[in-house]
């Protein structure tokens, strides 16, 4: 797999972006954080399109300019996909396709046309103008015109961000399945944690200009932290779990997870799936002993691993270890009352109580 090093800094006013750090890239990595962090900058520093960038980069062994001088961005084979598509106006889909193919580097491998276009479904839009595209169409025409340019690295510039909630929906599967089927590493930049949540193998969080974490999707989503470094108040964990079977009577399916039982409603995937689920901490409730005649169905057995007390708010993060599975925790927002009421300390016993709600996705990556 490729190696991305980055030493790398541009200023502006009331703004320094500073990055000094390395990954090795396989499938959708995350640049997630808030608006104004520095995301975007950094991906167009990768691309060679930040001409007041400094510092070096290296990928896949070959040394880079940051402002695009060696090798120029045309020669990098890093495309980008922009939130506004840029794709042209005056040509039907066909024909945005056909540029792409054109100005491709022939001696670089790369997907091909009957590939792409079965990939995205773009048969029936191929004679279609541009302008009558909807959103959703208008990037999956955008990722294949990146794919036929034959790129070493695929950048994603928040590819949702201007889409509805229906055509986000429609667009994730497809985004979901590219690493697995063209093996091609993406950088993806989002401020969406849902996104993050589905889509990432590993994230990179920054903010102010700053990489202020870093690792596998799961473990970075469940830092107790998070908040803090992010300014973003949503937070949760990534669980894996096994679909066991359907209950269609009651419109619910049924899943283990370390040998324990949870249902939600019914999911569209064949039992014996893998699921990956998140679940937030806000929909997660704390009790020392099992709760009767509740109308919360999910009361997993589990204990507490840390606590984090905000300093001037009323919440606590609890950070929890599931029974028979070590490496499965969940993340609880409580308030600070409460976890002083039930005396939580880390190694205690505990229920965790989790809502089950209406869920969208594909197997693989479901919400709780």
């Amino acid at each position: 797999m490729p190696e991305l090093a980055l030493k790398v800094r541009v200023e502006r006013s009331g703004f320094t972006l500073a990055v000094d750090t390395a990954l090795a890239l396989t499938g959708i990595t995350a640049l997630f954080g808030p608006s104004g962090s520095g995301k975007t900058s950094l991906l167009r520093i990768i691309a060679g399109l930040e001409p007041a960038a400094h510092g070096q980069l290296r990928f896949d062994g070959e040394r880079w300019s940051a402002d695009g001088r060696r090798p120029p961005p045309q020669q990098r084979g890093t495309p980008m996909v922009f939130q506004d598509t840029r794709l042209f106006p005056h040509l039907d889909v066909a024909g945005n396709l056909r540029y792409a193919e054109r100005r491709a580097d022939r001696h670089r491998p790369g997907p091909v046309r009957d590939e792409v276009i079965a990939a995205l479904d773009l048969a029936p839009l191929l004679p279609r103008r541009v302008p009558g595209l909807s959103g959703g169409e208008r990037q999956r025409v955008a990722l294949a015109r990146c794919l036929l340019a034959r790129p070493r690295l695929l950048l994603l510039d928040e590819p949702l961000a201007a889409l509805d909630l229906q055509r986000r929906a429609e667009l994730l599967p497809y985004l979901e399945k590219l690493p697995v089927l063209f093996g091609i590493p993406s950088l993806y930049v989002t401020h969406a944690v849902d996104e993050v949540a589905r889509l990432a193998e590993q994230v990179l969080v920054m903010a102010n200009g700053r990489i202020v974490a870093s690792g596998e999707t799961a473990a970075v989503l469940e830092r107790l932290d998070l908040p803090q470094l992010t300014g973003l108040p949503e937070t949760g964990a990534l669980l894996d779990a096994r679909l066991r079977r359907h209950d269609p009577a009651l419109g619910l399916s049924e899943l283990e997870l370390a040998g324990q039982r949870l249902s939600l409603p019914q999911v569209d995937a064949a039992p014996g799936s893998r699921l990956r689920l998140r679940v937030r901490a806000r929909d997660v409730a704390l009790a020392r002993e099992p709760v009767a005649a509740s109308s919360i169905r999910n009361q997993l057995r589990a204990r507490v691993l840390a606590i984090e007390e905000q300093a001037d708010g009323p919440f606590a993060e609890v950070l929890l270890a599931l029974d028979g599975g070590d490496e499965l925790h969940l993340r609880a927002r409580i308030t600070r009352a409460s976890a002083r009421e039930l005396q939580l300390s880390p190694g205690q016993p505990i229920h965790a109580l989790i809502k089950s709600v209406a869920l969208d996705g594909e197997p693989l990556a479901q919400e709780l």
